[in-house]
């Protein structure tokens, strides 16, 4: 049984990483409204940016000049999974989440005779894969040292996945991260990039849609915004993801702290019970001897 002394040590021990998982959990929250802002008024744009390019996609005539990262190679035997993840842990089941996501579809793939590659963005996402797809991994880039995710780190990580899939690497790419729904809420997401997926934008209620005469021609417009909603769409998920970390931290540090308050009073009802005994017992010593003399 544990000493007295022992007890009080673990006491403290327990109240100063309270203290520690409740300034977490304030630094977090402070930062997460920032976050939550900058990844919702990402969403419009990138969603907007992703209507117009179907729209040209759609008046495009599929030709040896409409541009790669449309058409794609042809092939589906190499994928590229671009997989975003944070820099830090204490975020619950934020980073793994979003690894478990792209190993069940790395996996998938794999067991269909495909060819597999990973594309790191984040510490602990690299971390992770390494332990089963080290070889597997090409690239991995750390956003450790930038303080505020802009829109030019989103910019050279797709320089980097442009000129690998120019290069004949790979012939698919997705894209993996958290989607912010709420504090309590972040959705792992999948999405292909290249070559990119155009939706049906569909027309009015009697199935109509607008005809629309293109300057310069659509493949040449597409040469100059395909690159660009690229870029973009690493940006939204870079930001989606800072939100849905600091979200994730905000609820483990909250549930941390509420553990370590629970923890305390446990240790100090046993401590109290375990003084109370040792002070009855020496009591009944000193009693006992008084009696005996």
């Amino acid at each position: 049984m544990a000493s007295l002394k022992d007890m009080r040590v673990r006491i403290a021990s327990t109240k100063a990483t309270q203290k520690i998982t409740k300034a977490m959990q304030m630094v977090a929250a402070s930062k997460l409204r920032r976050a939550q802002t900058a990844a919702e008024a990402a969403r419009p744009y990138a969603e907007r940016m992703e209507r117009v390019i179907s729209n040209i996609a759609g008046a495009a005539v599929a030709s040896d000049t409409t541009p790669v990262l449309l058409r794609g190679t042809g092939k589906d035997q190499v994928h590229l999974l671009l997989v975003c993840t944070g820099e830090r842990g204490l975020s619950g089941a934020f980073n793994s989440s979003i690894v478990r996501l792209a190993r069940e579809r790395a996996l998938a793939l794999m067991s269909e005779g495909k060819e597999v590659k990973f594309f790191c963005v984040g510490r602990k996402g690299y971390e992770q894969l390494r332990r089963q797809f080290d070889k597997q991994i090409v690239e991995h880039v750390e956003l450790r040292s930038v303080k505020q995710i802009g829109f030019r780190n989103a910019e050279d990580i797709t320089k980097k996945v442009v000129a690998r899939f120019e290069a004949g690497e790979f012939d698919v790419c997705t894209l993996f991260y958290a989607r912010f729904k709420s504090v309590i809420a972040q959705v792992p997401t999948a999405q292909q990039i290249i070559p990119l997926v155009i939706e049906n934008t569909g027309g009015d209620a009697n199935g109509a849609s607008a005809v629309y005469d293109y300057e310069p021609a659509e493949d040449e417009i597409l040469e100059d915004l395909l690159p660009r909603n690229l870029a973009m769409q690493v940006f939204r998920a870079l930001l989606e993801n800072n939100a849905s970390f600091y979200g994730a931290q905000m609820s483990a540090m909250d549930n941390a702290t509420r553990n370590a308050g629970d923890m305390i009073r446990k240790q100090t009802l046993v401590y109290n019970r375990t003084r109370q005994a040792m002070i009855t017992k020496e009591l009944i010593e000193i009693i006992s001897g008084a009696e005996a003399i």
